[in-house]
């Protein structure tokens, strides 16, 4: 698998929601820390998005705090996993992130990149409608932002990880191997639990993400740009 390591693709205005979403998931993570295993694995279960919690199939634990199902979908944002989850996402953001703003400005984006998490997980629950497995990450919503990089920057050069080479190569080749691994690896785990949620990575939720995004940065208006003209 590629390891994007950056991009030269250049931008004009400082991603500031890029920024705040990266710092925001990792304040969550160090707050997930603090609780310890067992206050970490509760959290998990009262802000991870539960699909079955949302047709009402899978009642809530009454020993933890309710929240509303609903409110789930964008709180399980926040949330990750582990170090490796967390790290891996936010790096990605970083990577691709600061582009998409540039496009869409500041308020856009944020939009953007909330409805892209919406859609992948409305994607993983529409997978798995009854499962009573908590799902929590960035990557759906990240993924958004990466099919949207894949359609405007295609040609952009991503420097790699590849085994033991460092290269550049265009974007659409890193991430067209990025989806195309997570399509592959969601299906397998679907043709082996057929409708039955086994855990682990939520492919589905990447798979949704990013066509959401590739559909959606056609949809949202590019910002507006300042001429480089002065006039009197």
């Amino acid at each position: 698998m590629f390891l994007p390591i950056g991009d030269d693709n250049p931008h004009d205005t400082t991603p500031f929601v890029n920024y705040g979403i990266i710092a925001v998931c990792t304040a969550v993570f160090l707050w997930q820390l603090s609780l310890g295993e067992q206050g970490d694995e509760a959290a998990t279960f009262v802000f991870g998005l539960i699909p079955g919690h949302l047709f009402g199939t899978v009642a809530p634990d009454p020993r933890l705090p309710y929240v509303p199902a609903w409110m789930t979908i964008f709180t399980s944002m926040f949330l990750h996993g582990g170090w490796m989850h967390v790290l891996g996402n936010m790096w990605f953001l970083y990577i691709f992130g600061d582009n998409i703003e540039d496009y869409l400005g500041h308020f856009k984006y944020l939009i953007f990149y909330l409805l892209s998490g919406l859609l992948a997980m409305s994607t993983q629950v529409a997978i798995y409608p009854q499962s009573n497995v908590p799902t929590v990450g960035a990557s759906g919503a990240i993924a958004g932002v990466l099919g949207a990089y894949f359609l405007l920057y295609p040609r952009a050069r991503v420097l790699t990880w590849f085994f033991v080479f460092v290269l550049y190569l265009p974007a659409w080749v890193v991430l067209g191997e990025w989806i195309v691994i997570q399509f592959f690896n969601g299906a397998a785990v679907l043709s082996m639990a057929p409708g039955r949620d086994i855990g682990g990575v939520a492919f589905w939720a990447h798979v949704g993400g990013f066509a959401a995004g590739a559909v959606m940065i056609k949809i949202f208006p590019q910002r507006s740009r300042r001429s480089p003209y002065a006039y009197q």
